[in-house]
């Protein structure tokens, strides 16, 4: 039910006027003492009786009116509507006035009324005969005086409340709404949906503006209003009958005020933070995100895969662009997002409207598309003379790890090195790049932004996707390379009869045997050279096939060229 809603509901049926004082005289003044001819059985009596009827006060009661011999002469229960009275004030038979006082809310009396404190010797005509004695069962549902206030009862409180509901706040909140009796009369729990309101700017009902001032999230608290303070005299015109007391049992889930930023609590910051994320950097971050009172709505922890994202450019919540600026690797931080910062009054799955989100980050690492490689050298042989180049094969131990540390990959562990040719292709570029200018002994790490590693999608199973990489690296030897473009050379002079030496059988063609034992021989004399790094017997058999034009198995003098009398070729 809308709780500021002001629905008028048609007046109640006139009064039977069998419990007023109807004869004409004064009405006497009830509450200074009980006559002992009345007769009163406490037929039930509640465990819990805050509050007993006292005279002034207004209440709600149902009643059964009988004789003695057990006929019904009128009842409440007929009508369906409770009798609602202020007692003491003459508004009721002697007998009633006195009867009420002292009840509590539920407890049903038994009350034998006499004459005198009834309706005499006159009656009622054609209802009540003079002279009569009444009984009256009597269950009391509502007591309220004019004086009072709202009541609050708060019978949970949470361990922290950083905040309490103010003036113009935002809040979403759990209701259960009785009657002083224990009636429900409605209850969001049903509904599975939490009332939403501002408060205090009149879209409640001023007892329950008042009532919810000063709550935290996470407190239960339970708010008495009176109908004054609630739908008055009329009720609401469909579930809330006129002159109701109402109980409200809140369970606050979340505040806020449209005036709010986003709020930022540092959990866990590392001392070193050379780094701190910009405008524009790439995010791989873990996340729990819960909603003000905890409850889970998403975790990338149980996907197990980060979030990866840039930030200040409008691919996450405003709230979280804004709350991501100016971590660190490594970092944890909690990130409250108010709702117009974060999914607004529409939510999004299981983030309902107007919600108040919680973010806890764990910032995994982070780059910026311009990002190139970092080399740092933690040491360097006192003879470094010789650096690693292009072309050059190098051997050297690693260590692979993410920024937060994980280890990926080890060569110390495997128990040998990584042989690669330097500008080859065979490591990613930021690898290669990093390898450069290095001398054998040399350690250092090489930090690689994803888009000069394993990029967007890593390695299944290894690499996460969009990660950066730390190489921690020692060369342990370098063979030099070959000059660009050759993949075998000769360290003498090239023989003027180069053909005919290879061509031992003198039949003026040679074939692959013949090719690879010649050049071969030339390397293990140290003659010749060839690239180092690289499948031997591949290079040898693609220069034979260089050689071989016309692709006929076989080489002829007339098809034999050595590489400076060719355009380009990698052999000879």
């Amino acid at each position: 039910m809308a709780l500021g809603a002001r629905g008028r509901r048609p007046p109640p049926p006139p009064l039977l006027l069998l419990l007023l004082w109807v004869t004409g005289q004064a009405a006497p003044v009830a509450g200074l003492g009980s006559d002992p001819e009345l007769q009163i059985e406490r037929r039930f009596v509640p465990d819990e009786c805050p509050r007993t009827v006292r005279s002034g006060d207004f209440v709600r009661y149902h009643y059964v009116g009988t004789f003695p011999d057990g006929h019904k002469f009128d009842s409440s229960y007929d009508r369906d509507s409770t009798f609602n009275v202020f007692v003491g004030k003459g508004q009721l038979i002697a007998g009633m006035d006195q009867a009420l006082v002292g009840m509590c809310v539920n407890e049903r009396r038994f009350v034998k009324i006499p004459p005198k404190l009834a309706y005499g010797s006159e009656g009622v005509s054609g209802v009540i005969p003079p002279d009569s004695v009444l009984h009256f069962d009597v269950l009391l549902m509502d007591i309220w005086n004019s004086e009072d206030q709202v009541q609050v009862h708060t019978y949970f409180t949470p361990p922290s409340c950083p905040r309490t509901i103010q003036v113009s706040d935002f809040v979403r909140y759990h209701y259960n709404g009785t009657f002083l009796d224990g009636t429900l009369f409605d209850s969001s729990h049903n509904r599975m949906k939490t009332y939403d309101t501002y408060v205090g700017i009149g879209w409640l009902i001023p007892g329950m503006d008042k009532g919810l001032l000063g709550m935290c999230v996470g407190e239960k608290r339970l708010i008495t209003i009176p109908p004054f303070l609630a739908y008055g005299e009329d009720g609401d015109g469909k579930d809330i009958p006129g002159q109701a007391s109402l109980v409200f049992d809140v369970a606050l889930l979340d505040l806020h005020n449209p005036k709010d930023g986003i709020s930022v609590e540092n959990k866990v910051v590392p001392e070193n933070c050379e780094r701190r994320s910009q405008s524009g950097d790439f995010l791989r971050y873990h996340y729990n995100g819960t909603l003000l009172d905890g409850t889970l709505f998403d975790s990338s922890y149980s996907r197990n895969r980060t979030f990866d994202t840039y930030i200040g450019q409008g691919y996450v919540i405003p709230g979280l662009d804004e709350g991501l600026l100016g971590v660190c690797i490594g970092e944890k931080r909690r990130i409250v997002v108010p709702p117009h910062l974060g999914y607004g009054e529409d939510g999004r799955g299981k983030i309902p409207g107007s919600a108040v989100l919680v973010f806890d980050i764990h910032v995994i690492d982070f780059h910026n598309p311009s990002d190139s490689i970092s080399v740092t050298s933690h040491y360097r042989p006192p003879d470094c003379s010789v650096l690693s180049k292009k072309g050059d094969y190098l051997k050297y131990h690693y260590n692979a790890s993410l920024l937060d540390g994980t280890l990926l990959d080890s060569t110390w562990n495997l128990g040998k090195t990584y042989n690669i040719v330097l500008g080859s292709g065979q490591v990613v570029l930021g690898m290669d790049m990093g390898l450069r200018e290095m001398c054998v002994g040399e350690k250092r790490t090489v930090i690689i932004p994803p888009h000069l590693g394993y990029g967007e999608a890593g390695v299944d199973g290894e690499v996460p996707g969009s990660a950066v990489l730390v190489f921690d690296i020692e060369l342990l030897e370098l063979v030099a390379g070959l000059p660009e473009g050759y993949m075998f050379i000769w360290n003498d002079e090239v023989s003027s009869n180069l053909f005919e030496e290879i061509d031992k059988d003198g039949n003026g063609e040679v074939l692959l045997e013949e090719f690879s034992e010649y050049i071969h021989a030339q390397v293990a004399s140290g003659r010749g050279k060839l690239a180092p790094g690289f499948d031997a017997e591949m290079i040898v058999k693609n220069m034979f096939t260089n050689q071989d034009r016309n692709a006929d198995g076989k080489v002829t003098a007339e098809e034999f060229k050595l590489k400076d009398q060719e355009a380009k070729h990698d052999e000879l």
